[in-house]
């Protein structure tokens, strides 16, 4: 394991909001690849993706470095696929309660800053261009200003699934808003 990934994750053990978006970006082609695979369902496969995180994050003191954080992370993906694929069959609704970890967002990060900087009309046609369940998840935020419990329970999703959602709408959207910059 790169000494770089090691102190990510160790930062991330202790709360730190950046190390826990740069493991996601780092480490989430790698997953969500893994699971279109298994899925042949790009939806899906995002799902189960931000699932992934979202109980990575909320595990990680359990994490241990003799494995490689890769296959720890693929590890849990197939396991929460498999779960779901058993509930999809048994038709099951709930879900069983975990811990949530608390992923601070304090200051605001680059991706914030240059969602803000945007002009309102064009930032709102640039949302249009995610996926609904991220765009979602960018308006209650941003224009109806809930909070992340709030988006929750609007959403019925658990709160660790908004928290990863979140950061993972964002950076699409900021790489929405750069690439029409470059294209200028």
């Amino acid at each position: 394991m790169t000494q770089n990934i090691k102190e990510l994750i160790n930062k991330a053990k202790q709360d730190d909001q950046k190390a826990f978006k740069d493991l996601l970006n780092h480490f989430w082609e790698e997953v969500y690849k893994f699971q279109l695979k298994r899925t042949s369902d790009a939806y899906e496969a995002e799902e189960v993706t931000v699932q992934t995180f979202a109980r990575a994050f909320d595990k990680i003191d359990t994490y241990e470095d003799s494995y490689k954080f890769k296959t720890w992370l693929i590890t849990i993906s197939k396991n929460i696929h498999i779960d779901l694929t058993r509930k999809q069959k048994l038709k099951t609704s709930e879900i069983n309660d975990r811990k949530v970890s608390q992923i601070a967002d304090a200051e605001p990060t680059v991706e914030d800053k240059i969602i803000k900087e945007q002009n309102l009309s064009s930032l709102l046609s640039k949302i249009k261009q995610l996926q609904p369940h991220y765009r979602e998840v960018i308006e209650l935020r941003f224009f109806k200003e809930m909070s992340y419990k709030e988006i929750a329970a609007r959403t019925d999703q658990p709160l660790t699934n908004v928290k990863v959602r979140l950061l993972r709408a964002k950076k699409l959207l900021a790489e929405i808003i750069n690439e029409n910059k470059n294209t200028l």
